[in-house]
């Protein structure tokens, strides 16, 4: 286990991505930032779920927003490269059914997993066990769920439709959701049981 685990570190170091010191840190302050907002508390998906707590659309949009001009101005200066996966209709409906089901049962996002995983949370666990065994059936069963996936569509990109205007549809993507974001209006859920005589 211990060479597995070595391993993993050496192809993290290995992808160009930085040290393993580096990504680690990334992965700490986006920990510490899940704990800040409370993203990984059921409550807080809850909330969302039902249309009674906005925290999580205005994070999710001012991240998304915030990262896409980042990442533009990165990629643009060379110290960042991404790889279009191509776009495949079946499996990404298939996909995003499954995995709206399993966030409406957990009530967390798979990176707040490991967060509430951290602060001792069984039914987190129990989330991370049910994703690691998900995804070992996922790899043994990837031939034949292959066939069902529908066709391939490429690697598409809506900037591959404005050629030439990369940056302006990147600077209109992120102002529509940081402004989105900011006009939402600010909702936080309470749960009923809370506010029970004990």
């Amino acid at each position: 286990m211990i060479e597995s685990i070595q391993k993993m570190f050496a192809i993290v170091a290995n992808e160009g991505h930085g040290s393993v010191w580096t990504v680690l840190l990334i992965g700490f302050l986006f920990g510490a930032i899940i704990l800040y907002s409370r993203l990984d508390k059921f409550e807080k998906m809850a909330g969302f779920m039902i249309f009674e707590d906005t925290l999580v659309p205005r994070m999710a949009m001012t991240t998304v927003a915030l990262s896409s001009l980042g990442f533009y101005f990165l990629t643009q200066a060379g110290y960042a490269t991404f790889h279009v996966k191509p776009v495949i209709l079946g499996g990404l409906i298939i996909g995003g059914i499954l995995f709206g089901i399993g966030l409406v049962i957990l009530g967390k996002c798979p990176s707040a997993f490991f967060v509430s995983v951290s602060e001792g949370r069984v039914d987190a666990l129990v989330g991370v066990i049910g994703g690691m065994f998900g995804g070992l059936v996922f790899t043994l069963a990837y031939p034949w769920i292959n066939e069902f996936t529908g066709p391939n569509l490429g690697k598409l990109r809506v900037v591959d439709f404005f050629e030439g205007h990369s940056l302006l549809i990147v600077i209109i993507f992120s102002t529509v959701l940081l402004v989105t974001a900011y006009l939402l209006p600010t909702i936080e859920y309470k749960d009923p049981a809370d506010f029970k005589e004990k």
